[in-house]
């Protein structure tokens, strides 16, 4: 099989080292990894892209400037406050 197509996850280390014991699939084909691998293990082997979003604490801020703001005024809160002012 082609070595691409063998996903190894979920090892665990003995006691004392010398030995790890872990979980492995072979699949056929990479439309078969792609249709029943979770997400992040593909994000891993470079199959799928990972999404590009700002940092969590950016969209909280975000969020919670938007709370300040009703009604069509909300992209103008998705930015950020000017320095200064």
């Amino acid at each position: 099989t082609d070595k691409d197509r063998v996903v190894v996850f979920g090892f665990r280390t003995a006691f004392g080292g010398g030995r790890s014991t872990g979980f492995a699939l072979v699949y056929d084909s990479e439309e078969a990894q792609k249709r029943f691998e979770p997400k992040y293990r593909l994000i891993r082997d470079g199959l799928a892209k990972k999404a590009e979003r700002p940092t969590r604490k950016l969209r909280k801020e975000r969020k919670n400037r938007q709370k300040k703001f009703r009604g069509t005024a909300k992209v103008k809160a998705a930015e950020p406050p000017k320095k200064g002012k």
